[in-house]
């Protein structure tokens, strides 16, 4: 007799209502036939890395991970690769991996049911080397976007309790100051085996998804699974180049999601405030060092970085 199939979980505590996921667990085990998950919790010394790592050699046919942005990325550090399935239950304020890949958003046993029962599919994984100040290096997985500059900053500095009453648009203020105050750093980047570029720029953005809260599309060609990483670098100087870069950014989905767009934006030179570029790998040196992002959360100052892609590196359960 086949014995049943086992699901593990991986839970954050701090972030989740326990009693109630092991109450929609147990449904959704008595439901689809399953055996009883194993449990692995996170902790004060364990970020969700171990936990993961626990959860994958205890056999199970799928992990369900519960917990913020940060428990996901340990433990997608930890699976990537192994091809164990990973069901996501969606916490946060955004949720645009979640988003990006039609999962459902504040329905604890929807996502749940799709764990146990929903399709598999591959998705890519970013890597980041970040290069620190005292010559140390540490790497870490990503999956939806790495940003250096402003856009870092903003991630570190932004109120923690408005972005829990207010989601996104706790970002808002932060994004007004860095407008007015403009600052800009200079860097040296090189796209594969292309040869080096340098510029200075105000903020750089590479990822794998390419939408932002709001429906703003930031990086129109990205897709989560073709194995290429998107890269966006705001250069808006000091003429006009904020109004070209709101002006793109805000007409972005229409000028790359239809006909009528996609021809206008053909005919339409592209400014030089805004510059997008793919590749398989960006290594970034800066002048200066700089803060730097991972999926909304902030990992310091870098002097430089590292950013590659593990194509289909995750099984991703989806509906």
């Amino acid at each position: 007799m086949v014995p049943a199939p086992r699901a593990a979980v991986v839970f954050n505590p701090a972030k989740v209502d326990v009693a109630a996921l092991r109450k929609v667990v147990g449904v959704e085990e008595s439901v689809s036939g399953w055996g009883p998950s194993a449990w692995f919790e996170t902790s004060k010394d364990d970020d969700g890395r171990s936990a993961a790592e626990a959860a994958a050699r205890s056999g199970a046919a799928v992990i369900l991970v519960a917990g913020g942005d940060g428990t996901l990325r340990a433990a997608v550090e930890a699976l990537t690769g192994s091809g164990i399935p990973l069901g996501l239950l969606p916490t946060g304020t955004a949720n645009l991996f979640a988003r990006e890949l039609g999962l459902p958003l504040n329905d604890l046993a929807a996502s749940v049911s799709t764990a146990f029962t929903g399709d598999d599919r591959p998705v890519d994984v970013g890597t980041a080397v970040l290069h620190r100040v005292d010559g140390a290096e540490s790497r870490h997985a990503f999956l939806v976007m790495a940003g250096i500059g402003v856009d870092a900053h903003m991630a570190a500095h932004t109120n923690e309790r408005l972005k829990k009453r207010i989601g996104w648009l706790a970002y808002s203020d932060p994004i007004a100051r860095s407008v007015l105050g403009n600052r800009q750093f200079d860097m040296v980047y090189r796209l594969d085996d292309r040869a080096e570029v340098s510029t200075r720029a105000h903020t750089v953005i590479v990822g794998n998804s390419g939408s932002l809260p709001a429906g703003l599309l930031l990086l129109p060609d990205a897709v989560i699974d073709d194995g290429l990483l998107d890269a966006v670098v705001f250069r808006p100087g000091r003429g006009p180049g904020w109004t070209n870069i709101g002006y793109r950014l805000t007409f972005n989905r229409v000028l790359h999601r239809t006909r009528f767009g996609r021809l206008i934006a053909r005919l339409t030179p592209r400014p030089r405030a805004i510059q997008w570029a793919q590749a398989t790998r960006l290594q970034v040196r800066l002048e200066t060092p700089q803060e730097i992002q991972l999926d909304g959360d902030p990992h310091g100052l870098v002097t430089g970085a590292a950013l590659s892609v593990h194509h289909h590196g995750l099984t991703i359960r989806v509906p």
